[in-house]
């Protein structure tokens, strides 16, 4: 039985920060000017990859060591000097000590998010159709950078600038295999797994507008979690927006929320 207690905590935690230092390092190999760097401190891992990059921040604040006001100097020193706002994801399982700290040093919170899982599984056997799934390789990265900046700015063309870029980033990453779904042979949908310590976490998948509501992201899930079956995964994880239409999904698929997540932001 799987139970959410510290240990899963830790676990999950640990994954998604380990997918953001990956996506540090894949900035940094690419654009070495960007100044994209990163530090363990207290157990959290410490991520800077740009001002205005979401992947800046911290993952596993408390859970891994207690947390004290000293640790806490360090980390702020390291975003403030390189004029990044201080963001902590914060787990429950860090506890109300850690909580209070935060609290006590001006930062609110920010973001909440919802932190779901469920065992990994080998899916039924494929059954054969006109959708087709697979993982790509380097000459097809600006195919599927291009269908998920496309399926992640329909409502945002501002964005796709900074999509394209994010996205030839995340398919540059180590340890994370980037899956193209096609209809009919044409590229449709993306999605990205990142592995670590058995934990396969679901991130980034998205469907360019056309394509929607034709059994591609249901096709996309199964390829990635008989992926992670064959890769000698037992978790599945996922972060959706608390209470949002990403969450429900996931739970559709047999996902269960582990524990509510939150974002706190230091304030002056």
């Amino acid at each position: 039985m799987l139970f959410a207690d510290l240990a899963l905590s830790r676990r999950l935690e640990r994954a998604e920060g380990h997918a953001c230092l990956q996506f540090a390092k894949a900035r940094r190999s690419l654009f070495p000017e960007s100044g994209a760097s990163w530090m363990e401190c207290a157990g959290a891992q410490v991520v800077f990859d740009g001002v205005d990059s979401p992947v800046t921040q911290t993952f596993g604040l408390g859970i891994f060591e207690e947390l004290t006001a000293a640790s806490l100097d360090t980390i702020e020193a390291f975003f403030l000097d390189r004029g990044a706002k201080v963001d902590h994801e914060v787990s429950p399982l860090a506890g109300v000590a850690a909580l209070g700290l935060l609290c006590a040093r001006g930062y609110r919170p920010i973001e909440i998010s919802s932190v779901l899982v469920r065992p990994v599984e080998e899916p039924a056997a494929e059954i054969v159709s006109n959708i087709q799934v697979r993982t790509i390789g380097p000459a097809e990265a600006h195919v599927w950078s291009e269908v998920s900046a496309r399926g992640w700015t329909h409502e945002r063309p501002e964005l796709m600038d900074f999509m394209q870029k994010f996205a030839v980033i995340a398919s540059a990453r180590d340890h994370s295999p980037c899956f193209l779904a096609e209809l009919d042979g044409q590229p449709g949908a993306a999605g990205v797994l990142s592995i670590n310590d058995g934990v396969a976490l679901f991130a980034g998948a998205a469907t360019v507008p056309e394509m929607r509501r034709r059994g591609l992201q249901g096709a996309l899930l199964e390829a990635r979690m008989r992926y992670a079956a064959e890769h000698g995964c037992d978790l599945a994880m996922m972060v959706a927006e608390a209470g949002g239409e990403s969450q429900r999904n996931a739970e559709r698929k047999g996902f269960r929320i582990a524990y509510t997540r939150t974002k706190w932001r230091l304030h002056p």
